[in-house]
């Protein structure tokens, strides 16, 4: 069943209950075994999968009703990232082998997609954001080596942490589609702090590498009206163009961030000062 997520004022969350904060964020399970999951944002229309092939391979159906389409990637394009253990994805009959942390990027057009687990004992866990696209760029695969990687923060402020850029305006290349991952160093709880908005982009976290018992505190919102979200292990919440996006985690752990909009500029942000954070 495909989750529908309607766009979002700014105001409107103030008055949101926890319940209703929830139903309107947070994907709150994203990995099925044997199954795709499927959730659809009015923000940029984005739309996330996840996708846990078991013994038969799973194939992206065309989603009519979201697309309106023959087959899914008609005009649209997508990322994959593999969370999980070593998985085969085969575009069009072309075969790729993904491995953990690794991305795979697919161009508009594509007719078929179809995602499978080598080990079904270690399944792969592709983790898909969708969005339009108006031309056709190539398949592209990525290593984390292949990757450009950046890294931020301090011990002394908790947030050491490494982003690895994959689908960018200086890596894979794209339509809107920009996606990546950001790890935490061992006794760092933050991420993406100072906080900042992106009127131009809507954004998407999917936490992973968290013990099951261990939980992230997301803040969202107005950054003068902030609110938040206790999300675990393999969640995902939707940020839109308006709102904050960071977390706390009771453990150090790593998120896919995915975004769609006005421009693939990775540094393009409107920084807000912690001071004035409500």
């Amino acid at each position: 069943m495909t989750q529908i997520r309607f766009g979002s004022h700014p105001e409107d969350i103030a008055r949101f209950t926890t319940t209703e904060l929830r139903d309107r964020f947070l994907i709150p399970e994203v990995m099925k075994q044997g199954e795709i999951t499927t959730a659809y944002s009015m923000h940029d229309r984005m739309i996330t999968l996840g996708i846990v092939p078991g013994s038969s391979p799973l194939i992206i159906p065309a989603y009519d009703e979201l697309t309106k389409a023959d087959y899914f990637l008609a005009r649209r394009e997508m990322g994959i990232i593999n969370v999980g253990g070593a998985g085969k994805i085969v575009v069009d009959g072309e075969i790729y082998e993904l491995g953990s942390k690794e991305c795979l990027y697919i161009g508009k057009g594509k007719k078929s997609v179809e995602f499978s687990s080598m080990d079904v004992g270690t399944p792969a866990e592709f983790y898909v954001n969708s969005c339009p696209a108006h031309a056709e760029y190539p398949t592209v695969k990525a290593n984390k080596s292949d990757a450009n990687r950046v890294d931020l923060g301090s011990k002394d402020n908790c947030n050491e942490r490494s982003i690895f850029q994959y689908i960018h305006e200086d890596g894979i290349q794209s339509c809107q589609l920009v996606m990546g991952i950001t790890e935490l160093a061992s006794g760092s709880i933050w991420n993406t702090f100072p906080p900042h908005t992106h009127y131009r982009r809507m954004e998407i976290y999917f936490y992973f590498d968290m013990p099951e018992d261990q939980i992230v505190m997301h803040f969202m919102g107005d950054p003068q009206e902030t609110r938040h979200l206790v999300m675990c292990n393999k969640q995902a919440v939707i940020s839109p163009e308006w709102s904050i996006h960071s977390g706390a985690g009771t453990s150090n752990y790593s998120f896919v961030w995915g975004m769609a909009g006005e421009n693939k500029a990775f540094t393009d942000m409107d920084g807000q000062q912690l001071v004035n954070i409500r």
